[in-house]
């Protein structure tokens, strides 16, 4: 893989939910009363000369009204490890959930990277359902639309090399059309989960996050990610607080962001 360029990969820190059970995070959980608090990440990918930002978070009023502490908005997390999201040409959108896609407007230069599936899942038939659009935002899907008629968004079907060393692939599951992110790093290939598997322990246990679309698609999902890693320990999940404690803190940024691309510690 020396012909590949080696990702530094940025863990960004910006929400947290303290007062959440493990019954709220596992269809099957062990201990329905354990506190299993959830953590909120924007990421960050460098390679071959270009930067890419996997996600967007949310603002300060969308945290208020879901009921979410922001630690920092995400921007300002960007900006804390040397990242201006005013300049960001690339942006990875896992899927269109509101802690997501809930701050597009941080990257007025950006293209959004999405996949075909995920765009219809949030403006079809699906969304008549309280349940199904639970985790959307009107606004920020439509938000979306008006980038599509921008000329900023690049559309992906299934798996799409979007870089050399830095893939897109479908898993489904979460919702009809999220997509993880394969990266070439100093450790081999790394895959962000994001809510593909919400915390290690979804994939460890096959116990899925309740919020889903298609509980078959995440099982099967999870044996993706692991063929797309080198090995579990390479695999990223998308909201777990032990990521901020397995990872090497970024200089003079600890509790802010973690380097993914590090030995674990």
């Amino acid at each position: 893989m020396s012909d590949l360029p080696t990702y530094e990969i940025y863990a960004i820190r910006y929400a947290e939910m303290a007062n959440r059970c493990a019954h709220d995070n596992f269809i099957f959980p062990d201990d329905h009363d354990a506190l299993m608090p959830i953590d909120y990440f924007v990421w960050v990918a460098v390679g071959g000369g270009r930067t890419f930002v996997i996600d967007t978070g949310f603002d300060a009023a969308m945290a208020k009204q879901r009921g979410r502490t922001l630690v920092r908005s995400p921007a300002e997390g960007l900006l804390a490890v040397g990242f201006d999201p005013a300049a960001i040409k690339d942006v990875i959108i896992t899927h269109l959930h509101y802690d997501h896609a809930g701050g597009l407007g941080f990257f007025p230069k950006a293209r959004f990277h999405l996949q075909d599936r995920e765009m219809m899942f949030a403006t079809g038939r699906h969304m008549c359902h309280g349940v199904m659009r639970h985790a959307f935002e009107a606004d920020h899907v439509v938000e979306m639309v008006r980038a599509v008629y921008a000329e900023r968004v690049a559309f992906h079907d299934g798996q799409s090399a979007l870089a050399p060393g830095l893939s897109l692939h479908h898993i489904g599951g979460h919702t009809m059309g999220l997509q993880a992110v394969r990266l070439w790093t100093r450790r081999g290939w790394m895959v962000l989960a994001s809510d593909a598997s919400h915390f290690y322990g979804n994939i460890e246990k096959a116990s899925p996050f309740p919020l889903v679309f298609n509980v078959g698609e995440m099982l099967e999902g999870y044996g993706t990610l692991r063929c797309l890693a080198d090995s579990p320990a390479h695999i990223v999940p998308g909201h777990d607080p032990q990521v901020m404690t397995r990872y090497p803190a970024v200089k003079g940024r600890n509790g802010i962001a973690v380097r993914l691309d590090l030995d674990p510690i």
